[in-house]
């Protein structure tokens, strides 16, 4: 299986420090619908890691987040490929829990579900938080210049990081290696 983990908010769609609270504000970066489609269609099984503690401080519902993932479903689909699986950590910065990036949780639920290593799998974040909670599952790591990515490049970032400008790059690098 060639698996890829992405980050959502930064690198599928825009981010916002002010949070993305509904479907309208879900917008998807220029590219990036396409390079999933791309991705699909090529054999890559694509599974999204976000963490969402919009829906612990309130900003959102549940209900709204599914309708966000529909719509970002709905947009790959039209483009002939898919996202297969999505999972989110709902809780805020102080909950405890072992699913909010950069602890590894999101990415261990990934690895049950097909149930396969993650070593070596491919990992799209646009922040350090995304990168070193898949290195820590032995994940490649690529940011992307997309969202926070640009602030992020100038930190300490996990051995072996590929710097990218944005998730259709990066779809277009792993297509052609």
């Amino acid at each position: 299986m060639k698996l890829i983990i992405l980050d959502r908010d930064g690198v599928i769609n825009e981010d916002s420090d002010a949070f993305v609270k509904s479907v309208d504000e879900w917008i998807p970066l220029p590219g990036s619908i396409d390079a999933i489609a791309r991705l699909s269609q090529a054999g890559w099984t694509v599974a999204v890691a976000t963490n969402q503690s919009g829906l612990a401080r309130g900003y959102f519902s549940e209900q709204t987040l599914q309708a966000m993932h529909q719509r970002l479903h709905d947009l790959v689909t039209q483009q002939g490929g898919r996202i297969d699986l999505i999972r989110h950590c709902p809780h805020g910065p102080d909950d405890g829990c072992d699913c909010r990036k950069p602890l590894s949780g999101l990415f261990q639920q990934i690895a049950a579900h097909y149930a396969v290593a993650l070593d070596g799998v491919p990992t799209v974040g646009d922040s350090l938080r995304d990168l070193q909670a898949g290195a820590a599952m032995g994940c490649q790591p690529y940011l992307v210049r997309t969202g926070k990515g640009r602030m992020t490049e100038g930190k300490d970032l996990p051995a072996g990081t590929r710097v990218f400008d944005d998730l259709a790059a990066v779809a277009s690098y792993l297509l052609e290696s």
